[in-house]
């Protein structure tokens, strides 16, 4: 679904769940993590999570669509659009939205490239995310000359 669609099914919700129109800009915002959508109170722009029509659907998609409506449509109307309000929670359930997104699906992180370093004189092993300069930099703990030895991939640091 492309931001113009999903423009196009924002505005149709907001026509036929609130019999109001919907006339600012809709749109994907992948930067979104934690959250299933965003309403603007600024320029009352609906910000959605893609991830929420890729790993739920568009049921999902149409009630995170209606809760955020919710706060755009109290907002115009010059009512507090927070969570907490009555006026909030019945509209939220008049119309049928989801009071919560659900949770987003976990992705597994990139494995990083370590740098594998080691003292010549005592044997520590230092791993670095970036490459040091060795010629300036010495073993913390004997104070020895420290040697590259390889690069080691993983997600987090190996010890």
């Amino acid at each position: 679904m492309t931001n113009q669609e999903l423009q196009q099914l924002v505005e149709r919700i907001s026509l036929e769940s609130f019999g109001k129109p919907f006339r600012h800009r809709a749109w994907f915002n992948a930067r979104l993590r934690t959250t299933g959508g965003r309403y603007q109170l600024k320029d009352h722009s609906i910000e959605i999570n893609p991830k929420m029509l890729t790993d739920y659907g568009e049921a999902t998609l149409v009630g995170i669509i209606k809760h955020e409506l919710c706060h755009y449509h109290l907002h115009l109307a010059g009512q507090s659009g927070q969570h907490r309000t009555r006026a909030f929670r019945e509209l939220l359930q008049q119309v049928g939205g989801l009071r919560f997104a659900p949770a987003p699906k976990i992705t597994q992180p990139k494995p990083r490239h370590w740098q594998l370093y080691v003292c010549q004189h005592c044997g520590q092993k230092y791993y670095r995310a970036r490459r040091i300069d060795v010629s300036r930099m010495v073993c913390g703990r004997c104070h020895g000359r420290l040697v590259w030895q390889k690069t080691v991939v993983a997600v987090q640091r190996p010890h």
